[in-house]
């Protein structure tokens, strides 16, 4: 008898291995992705920190009161800052919040599910000093 295929118990080693391996990937891939996603968090906080600083430099100390005029100086912080006054937005697992006033501006980028999608809370206010919390 000259019989093709594969046999239930060879089916069933494969899959076992296939298991073994997904088992060891897994954890390793979600820390990188959380890892990742902290490590954009916390470079956004910066640079829009770092944009409301350089505006008020070129404004006699005048920290800018709408987005528009802080994507003058920073043109991607329409993504992150569509609602100034208080709301969230989430870009790439963490919620960001924008205030911003004449005499002051408070940026902060919040996981949107803790431990999974970050699990450190960047914060920058005026005066451009970064803070995790």
């Amino acid at each position: 008898m000259n019989r093709k295929g594969f046999t239930l118990v060879e089916i069933m080693i494969v899959v076992a291995i296939i298991a073994l391996l997904a088992a060891i990937a897994v954890p390793n891939l979600l820390t990188a992705r959380r890892t990742a996603n902290e490590a954009a968090a916390k470079a956004t906080v910066r640079s829009l920190s770092t944009a409301a600083e350089t505006y008020a430099t070129s404004n006699s100390g005048a920290y800018p009161d709408t987005v528009a005029r802080l994507t003058g100086f920073i043109a991607s912080a329409g993504n992150y800052c569509t609602n100034a006054a208080g709301g969230t937005t989430a870009v790439q697992g963490y919620n960001y919040a924008c205030t911003l006033a004449t005499g002051s501006y408070s940026f902060v980028a919040s996981p949107v599910t803790l431990n999974t999608t970050g699990s450190v809370t960047y914060t920058a206010s005026t005066g451009g000093v970064l803070t995790p919390l």
